[in-house]
């Protein structure tokens, strides 16, 4: 083993796509709620408090399946790539 070399890890598109499908059945559920979604995800990821997120339709134990700054990099990620 190297420890000189910086080690990189990489997810992939199987990865974005589990995020992603996440992202969209939390948003739903909040909306179906009557939330503001982004001001409720943001809220979460900012704060790290489920509580910001609802428990309609799982969406709570959903959004725990993935670590924050995993959301956060690939909403960036979608945000620089589509404009």
């Amino acid at each position: 083993m190297d420890l000189d070399t910086t080690q990189m890890f990489q997810f992939g598109a199987n990865r974005d796509d589990f995020i992603k499908n996440i992202v969209m059945e939390v948003y739903s559920a909040l909306l179906e709620k009557g939330y503001n979604p982004i001001s409720q995800m943001v809220g979460y990821i900012l704060s790290g408090d489920p509580t910001y997120i609802t428990g309609h339709k799982n969406a709570r134990a959903l959004v725990m399946k993935v670590e924050r700054d995993e959301i956060l990099e690939a909403l960036v990620k979608y945000y620089v790539e589509n404009n």
